[in-house]
């Protein structure tokens, strides 16, 4: 059986070193891969820290989502999504006219509404973020979900 699996989590992501983040994704992605088709925002932080993980380390299908188009992602992310083109499945841009919290949630709404589960790692110690959001709205879908502070 094959999971759909939306990937959430912070855009601050600076108060780890990367290989942290590796070792986090290893023990909490890596059991998943093997039957996974991941989604992964097309943002800076965890969702760029993850395509590069996912798309490095191991062969699982991978989705990226953007709220509007590629070009119009910060830097960081556009070059994330460059690097591993070859191993993006698929890009879904939702048009959206500009990008803001909303624009973002509602991405983000969209991928769970797509995927059979959620793995979110919030910043440690924030309640009110976008990624509790995400989480909460695949908790009312009745869909499992994997929370891991980072």
């Amino acid at each position: 059986m094959s999971r759909t699996v939306t990937i959430t989590g912070t855009r601050s992501t600076g108060h780890r070193p990367v290989t942290e983040y590796e070792a986090l994704f290893r023990e909490w992605l890596g059991p998943f891969e093997a039957d996974a088709h991941f989604y992964i925002g097309g943002a800076n932080g965890i969702d760029s820290l993850t395509l590069l993980w996912l798309a490095g380390n191991t062969d699982a299908s991978l989705t990226v989502v953007v709220p509007s188009t590629v070009d119009q992602q910060p830097s960081e992310a556009r070059q994330a999504i460059t690097r591993v083109r070859t191993r993006v499945e698929e890009i879904v841009e939702l048009g959206a006219d500009t990008l803001n919290s909303d624009t973002y949630h509602a991405r983000n709404r969209w991928m769970v509404d797509h995927t059979t589960m959620t793995i979110g790692f919030p910043r440690a110690g924030q309640l009110g973020s976008g990624t509790w959001q995400t989480l909460t709205y695949t908790r009312d879908q009745g869909k499992p979900h994997l929370i891991v502070p980072v």
